[in-house]
């Protein structure tokens, strides 16, 4: 687990950068105090896709999903199906299933 990364506070000088960067952005412009007030949670704003995401209907399951597992292995024979190039891990599935 990566350790957070501390709080920088912004300089003057980078805060006014910022400020300066949302004002040019004629496509992306900065949300008013009465638009924040008026805002809505996301389930009251779409009730029906957050229905969907919270009974986890949000990707179809696939009738033959891959399972992840963990495996180790000797990094010599990692190499040697990357060194082929591509999608290795497919490669090194199809030789597993055919041994299987």
């Amino acid at each position: 687990m990566s350790k957070p990364k501390s709080r920088h506070l912004l300089t003057d000088a980078e805060e006014a950068e910022v400020q300066r960067m949302i004002a040019s952005d004629p496509d992306n412009p900065e949300a008013t105090d009465t638009q924040i007030a008026q805002a809505k949670p996301f389930a009251d704003a779409f009730p029906a896709l957050a229905e969907a995401i919270k009974r986890g209907r949000g990707r179809p399951r696939l009738e033959n999903a891959k399972e992840a597992v963990t495996l180790r292995l000797d990094p010599d024979v990692v190499a040697r199906f990357k060194a082929r190039g591509g999608d290795w891990r497919t490669r090194m599935a199809e030789v597993i299933k055919a041994a299987s």
